[in-house]
């Protein structure tokens, strides 16, 4: 068996073509189904957002699997291969594994380190897992890319340097006031950079949202979704005398507030702390208002200098991230060499304890006066006698595992005690086997 992975993404496909390329829940599930039914694909996951779109599967043979997955694509989405082709990734066997883990952990978003894809992992992955497409291999490895994700973000800074404008300007907000809670945040502008400033600020608690446009219907579609207010600029005068904060974003040349409006209102609010961002290019608020004392006025060149600062850090956090995933990926490896141990194993003993139980058997007949008392120490010590047969042989199996002459020793064992038989009776040879070509996998290099 081997892990496959096949997708585009953000660096390799335009938006364009990615939106030709998505899924639905609904349309995700009916799709692993026809997946379940493609030939070489022996478990299946698909991971499907704004920004990525990837079919992770197990497959029999890596060139059968690469060329029914790409057909699949080709014919789920109705497009000719040839069309998106060149936008295509494949990874395979370890290089799919890392891959998998680095995604979780947001090592290979848009923007470095960010959690949501965390979630979109986990539920594309129960939704496999629910529609039972997925196996003994992705049920392991999903599992842990979950768990590692959750330890890269609780165990490292990487989410707590803000990378966006409109997030470091909440940032920079906090730092000043600590929390949004009991402040009224004003926002000038309705745009795009005015919706998610007013989304992060509903998210950190802010006690009172209103939003300032010139068209007041696109205000009081922002301002509802976030439980605000919608006022238009005739009130911007009465919105900045409730102000704590004021974003501003507007798409307009010349100055909406002057210093010496915010002068004039400081002394009615009785100079009452004011936070001002202008995140606008070119500038809404009165450079000079800075000079006005109990006003801090901050403009988009502070904020792309914050988030620079904070991408660096975020890069130094991922190293270490990477750091965990390689050694993620050597647990990963070392749980697939116990895969061809342990059905020698089960084996093993299940051939010896047929053999104890036939020896009781004969004893049995043999000496038909025995008691049951006198039957039950005859099994106990037989079966005493098996266990400390078994105990060295077991031992050395699971000390070899890594070894490199590993699957030459496994065939001599199984040859020498006669396995074959029982392997095969109780559907071992096959994991057995699956286990063996999943060891040959190429391991990708440690991360340096």
């Amino acid at each position: 068996m081997h892990i496959l992975v096949i997708g585009l993404n953000y660096n390799t496909a335009s938006v364009e073509i990615r939106e030709r390329f998505t899924f639905t829940d609904e349309s995700k599930a009916k799709a692993i189904e026809r997946l379940k039914r493609t030939k070489s694909v022996q478990e299946s996951v698909i991971i499907g957002t704004c920004n990525r779109t990837e079919i992770y599967a197990v497959v029999d043979q890596l060139h059968t699997g690469r060329h029914y997955i790409k057909g699949f694509l080709s014919e789920w989405f109705e497009i000719d291969l040839s069309d998106f082709q060149v936008c295509l990734y494949i990874k395979e066997d370890f290089e799919a594994a890392r891959h998998l883990l680095r995604v979780a952990c947001g090592l290979d978003s848009m923007v470095l380190g960010e959690t949501q894809i965390l979630g979109q992992v986990k539920k594309s992955f129960l939704q496999a897992q629910h529609l039972k497409s997925t196996g003994t291999l992705f049920n392991r490895l999903f599992k842990q890319a979950i768990t590692l994700a959750k330890r890269a973000h609780s165990e490292t800074a990487i989410g707590k340097h803000a990378v966006s404008v409109s997030y470091a300007a909440i940032e920079l907000g906090k730092k000043i006031f600590g929390a949004f809670r009991k402040k009224t945040v004003v926002i000038l502008g309705a745009g795009e950079m005015g919706e998610l400033t007013a989304k992060h600020l509903y998210t950190n608690g802010a006690d009172k949202i209103i939003v300032v446009n010139r068209t007041f219907e696109r205000a009081k579609a922002i301002a509802e979704k976030f439980n605000g207010e919608a006022l238009t600029m005739d009130q911007l005068s009465q919105s900045l005398m409730e102000a704590d904060i004021i974003i501003s974003s507007i798409g307009k040349e010349g100055y909406v507030v002057t210093k010496q409006e915010i002068e004039h209102l400081s002394r009615k609010r009785n100079h009452r702390p004011l936070f001002m961002i202008d995140i606008a290019v070119p500038r809404n608020l009165d450079p000079a208002i800075n000079e006005l004392d109990h006003v801090f006025l901050y403009d988009i060149d502070d904020l792309v200098d914050i988030v620079e600062t904070n991408l660096q850090a975020r890069a130094q956090e991922a190293e270490k991230i990477e750091e965990m995933v390689s050694r993620e990926l050597d647990a990963f490896q070392s749980w697939l060499n116990t895969l061809g141990v342990i059905p020698v194993i089960s084996a093993l003993r299940e051939k010896s304890f047929l053999i104890q139980e036939e020896a009781v058997r004969h004893i049995e007949n043999k000496l038909p006066d025995l008691t049951e008392r006198e039957l039950k120490i005859i099994r106990k010590y037989s079966k005493m006698i098996v266990n400390q047969m078994l105990h060295h042989p077991v031992i050395k199996m699971k000390e070899m595992v890594g070894d490199r002459n590993r699957d030459e020793v496994l065939n001599l064992f199984i040859k020498m005690f006669a396995l074959e038989e029982e392997m095969a009776k109780q559907n071992y040879l096959d994991v057995y086997e699956a286990s063996r070509r999943q060891s040959k996998m190429k391991k990708v290099p440690v991360y340096s």
